[in-house]
């Protein structure tokens, strides 16, 4: 429990910051009074979050063979493989972003943005995402520290290109008066910070990445791609999901996409904890399978789940004694405040079970059973989500996303304990 604890905390408050400097963001972007850069900047969201989760596709996959190598006690072959995995993210992401920038329009179309919306959403994306190649070095390098069992280095990562972010945000949102082109141009220094910071770590105080050859990354493909592509199948459920839920909420009206951005926002700041949690565990999971201690598997996996309750706990109570003040700091107003009010008393509870998917996402992706974590998540965003979605917003209007939202995630996240519990009780001998 020690070190499931540690290295969440550790993870959980880096991953954290990053996600309040983009809460803080938004909050700046709400300052200027207008709903439609609110609403730009949450249907950009549900763009992005695409881009993004592809990314941490690709970063789980590096820490899980990087980790197993370590393991097996093999760190010379480590060292070729974080380097390898360094180059396949950058040349994946590099194509990510083309492809986005080119189709961002029809995809925010289809996504429900229109008018003036549409066209500040899409300026957004032009700015801000052709810096996720830059974003695909820091991905590799925290990989790597996470595989290393470093996670206060890589806390420090995150830490310091969001103390970036916070200081020049508001300064290139309010000070120079560039609004939303401000907050996108904040996006890229910090990417390029987390960059610099992640390798300076990787490289300067573990000696993690080997001199790239062409040799190391043709034999890392096939291990690489084994767990990258399930894995971002797997990551690339829950966007797909959200963007489903966008163009339901957007039927609400520009206010009701207002306070969607605001509770995407404050979900990965609220449960950081939670998706830190996956990560975290993977490198665990990962060295103890490659030494073959299996009954450590078992325990690792029994105090995810009592640290993902306890925190859930926690972070819902938070939610729902700061609703209103959260309402009023960020000028929701009609169906937004409906919507916040949603999430805040009901949905967030869902977490208690949603964080046993996460906690099974990591099991089984770095157990070699990926496609059953690809099969669960798109079960819940590719199947359940949207025909839920749309009765629920028959029954209750605009909160009804949210509900929807929550019980899906809360009923799939039980299957998925069940599931990957039953898988560890059989491997390796019982101690």
């Amino acid at each position: 429990m020690g070190h499931v604890v540690r290295m969440t905390l550790t993870g959980a408050a880096g991953i954290t910051f990053v996600f309040l400097v983009d809460l803080a963001n938004l909050f700046w972007i709400a300052w200027l009074g207008d709903q439609r850069l609110v609403a730009a900047i949450g249907f950009a969201f549900a763009i992005q979050f695409f881009a993004v989760s592809i990314g941490v596709g690709l970063m789980i996959a590096g820490t899980a063979v990087v980790s197993r190598r370590i393991g097996m006690g093999d760190f010379e072959r480590a060292r070729h493989e974080a380097s390898s995995a360094l180059i396949l993210t950058a040349l994946v992401q590099g194509g990510v972003a083309l492809g986005v920038v080119t189709l961002r329009e029809p995809m925010l179309r289809l996504a429900g943005a229109e008018g003036d919306t549409l066209a500040l959403a899409s300026r957004y994306i032009l700015i801000s995402m052709p810096s996720l190649f830059i974003m695909a070095f820091g991905l590799a390098g925290q990989a790597s520290l996470r595989a290393e069992g470093d996670g206060r280095r890589s806390m420090y990562v995150t830490l310091t290109s969001g103390t970036v972010a916070m200081i020049v945000d508001p300064f290139l949102i309010l000070g120079l008066g560039l609004g939303l082109d401000g907050a996108a141009l904040g996006v890229i220094l910090s990417r390029f910070v987390m960059a610099g910071m992640a390798l300076r770590f990787a490289i300067g105080v573990h000696d993690l990445f080997a001199r790239p050859a062409l040799w190391a990354v043709r034999r890392c493909i096939g291990p690489f791609a084994r767990v990258a592509l399930p894995a971002i199948l797997t990551q690339m459920a829950t966007p797909f999901g959200n963007y489903l839920l966008t163009g339901v909420i957007a039927g609400f009206g520009d206010n009701a996409v207002a306070a969607w951005a605001v509770v995407n926002r404050l979900t990965v700041v609220a449960f950081g904890g939670i998706f830190s949690l996956s990560g975290a565990i993977g490198g665990i999971f990962g060295q103890n399978y490659g030494a073959e201690l299996f009954d450590r598997l078992r325990q690792t996996f029994r105090d995810a789940l009592v640290f993902c309750t306890g925190y859930t706990l926690l972070a819902w109570a938070l939610l729902a004694g700061t609703a209103q003040y959260v309402i009023a700091g960020f000028g929701l107003i009609g169906d937004g405040v409906l919507v916040y009010e949603a999430f805040a008393y009901v949905g967030a509870g869902a977490f208690v079970f949603i964080g046993a998917l996460f906690v099974s996402n990591a099991t089984f992706n770095n157990l070699d059973r990926p496609a059953r974590s690809t099969a669960l998540n798109w079960m819940r965003d590719g199947v359940l989500i949207l025909p839920v979605a749309w009765w629920m917003a028959a029954l209750f209007q605009a909160p009804g996303v949210i509900y929807a939202q929550s019980g899906v995630g809360g009923a799939v996240g039980v299957l998925a304990a069940l599931w990957s519990w039953r898988f560890l009780r059989g491997i390796g001998p019982r101690a």
